[in-house]
């Protein structure tokens, strides 16, 4: 026998006639339609995002975004849908055992090969509970059933989750055109109908701007999952366009106490090369633990101005991202930027935190172009943590093919030839701008002649992502309170 999820709002958020339940999605899909018929140019969406309420209220936003896939109908043949939970509360992101999702219209079925696909990730789990009376993924079934022909569902709920792991299920489930991605959600909840619209404003920009750090917790009920189809488009460099943004004051209520909606849909974009995924992953690690690097990095030097010896570094006590194998270079500066020691790892060859750990203790104490770091220096000093890109070789006929080829402060550069090797990180064009310049005074280092050219001669470029003491609100406690063993 099926497992079926049957209907838990139908007769309360929209109808639970069939014959009414079609009248009025032909009506809230006739009004969003132009006069003139659905444009066949207009690029085709690869998500929408579109309200959950009940359709008197959400019906006519929502439909804006549902005609757009009129075009596309015949394509789509799976949907990823994600909204957020409202009745049991879940850790992650849930999945449905179901063999079918059920409305008025008849039954969806769950698509079990990419159940399969994602059901090992460690924010995703099976759990019912939390599907069996949610409507922020209900909802959206009806205008599915009505446009699509056939087609699979992948519900999944999302609760306590990160917008990064939100994104990091979408990338495995992203597809190409025969697969939509759905994110519910409603936006403001129950202000008076002018402090909405000034709210939905805000959050409209940020959505446009691709600004995840400006939806709080008060603007969209679906914020996580929304955050998260934010980050992975924002990574493709896709196109994001409002097509209604209104509140229930509009529509069928009152303007005392109002709930903000909101339609867009994206399209374009490209694959995310290596680069931006490496860049999209690492800005996350840094967002989220760079101050714990940066306090590593400055007691590794402590430990070794005052005890000369290394600290001991227990990985299980440090987030998973963090044992991860990683290369970076350490950069030690004098208060007034003057370089005072910079060594780091070409590739990465164990945990990030330990190569940060390293790397700094021989920033300090083993440059040789440097004395060793003292300890009544440390009050003096800042630090800068380059996590670095696999590097990528270049192909090129000649030094001006080479140059053109490299992007001032966003390359870091290789060069090799026969047993001289040198870096230059991409903070270097910070004070060497030219590039021709720029690769001269990496010969010199190397110990080439600054004009010197074979036929031997190698590049690879690559990028870092990185994290100044600076930054933090009080640079100086790195060094007061440096986590020592």
């Amino acid at each position: 026998m099926a497992n079926v999820r049957a209907s838990a709002v139908a007769g309360s958020f929209y109808p639970d006639n069939p014959d009414i339940l079609r009248s009025d999605l032909k009506k809230y899909l006739e009004a969003a339609q132009p006069i003139h018929g659905p444009a066949t140019d207009e690029p085709a969406p690869k998500a929408i995002i579109a309200p959950h309420a009940g359709y008197v209220y959400s019906g006519p936003i929502a439909a804006s975004a549902y005609v757009k896939l009129c075009p596309v109908k015949d394509i789509i043949k799976r949907v990823v849908l994600l909204g957020p939970c409202h009745r049991v509360p879940v850790g992650g992101l849930a999945l449905s055992s179901a063999d079918f999702y059920e409305t008025p219209l008849g039954r969806v079925p769950l698509d079990k090969e990419l159940t399969r696909k994602i059901s090992k990730m460690p924010q995703v789990f099976t759990f019912d509970d939390t599907h069996r009376e949610e409507h922020s993924l209900e909802v959206h079934l009806p205008f599915l059933q009505t446009i699509l022909n056939d087609f699979t569902l992948l519900p999944l709920v999302v609760g306590q989750a990160s917008a990064k792991e939100v994104a990091d299920v979408l990338e495995q489930v992203w597809g190409g055109p025969e697969t939509l991605i759905i994110i519910s959600t409603d936006l403001s909840h129950f202000l008076d109908y002018e402090a909405a619209q000034s709210l939905d404003l805000r959050t409209r920009q940020a959505i446009e701007n691709f600004d995840l750090q400006r939806i709080g917790n008060d603007q969209a009920c679906g914020r996580i999952p929304l955050k998260g189809l934010l980050e992975n488009a924002q990574q493709r460099g896709m196109d994001i366009t409002t097509l209604d943004v209104r509140n229930s004051g509009d529509t069928a209520g009152t303007h005392d106490r109002v709930v903000g909606y909101g339609s867009w849909i994206l399209s374009g974009g490209r694959q995310p090369s290596i680069e931006d995924a490496f860049s999209y992953k690492i800005k996350a690690i840094l967002q989220r633990h760079g101050t714990t690097l940066l306090r590593i990095a400055a007691a590794s030097i402590k430990r070794g101005a005052i005890h000369n010896s290394t600290i001991n570094i227990d990985l299980s006590s440090f987030p998973d991202n963090l044992q991860e194998n990683g290369a970076c270079f350490v950069t030690i500066e004098k208060n007034n930027g003057v370089l005072r020691g910079c060594i780091g790892s070409l590739e990465a060859h164990q945990s990030l935190v330990k190569d940060c750990a390293d790397n700094a203790l021989k920033a300090a104490f083993k440059d040789p172009r440097f004395p060793r770091v003292s300890e009544e220096e440390l009050p003096h000093l800042s630090l800068h943590i380059s996590v670095l890109s696999p590097s990528f070789a270049m192909s090129f006929t000649d030094q001006d093919d080479l140059l053109s080829q490299l992007r001032p402060n966003i390359d870091g550069l290789i060069i090799q030839d026969g047993g001289m090797r040198a870096l230059f990180l991409p903070s270097v064009w910070e004070k060497i701008e030219k590039k021709d310049q720029f690769l001269a005074h990496l010969k010199l280092k190397a110990g080439m002649r600054a004009d010197h050219w074979s036929h031997t001669f190698k590049a690879w470029r690559f990028i870092t992502e990185g994290v100044h003491s600076e930054e933090l609100d009080d640079p100086t406690i790195l060094w007061q309170d440096s986590p020592t063993p």
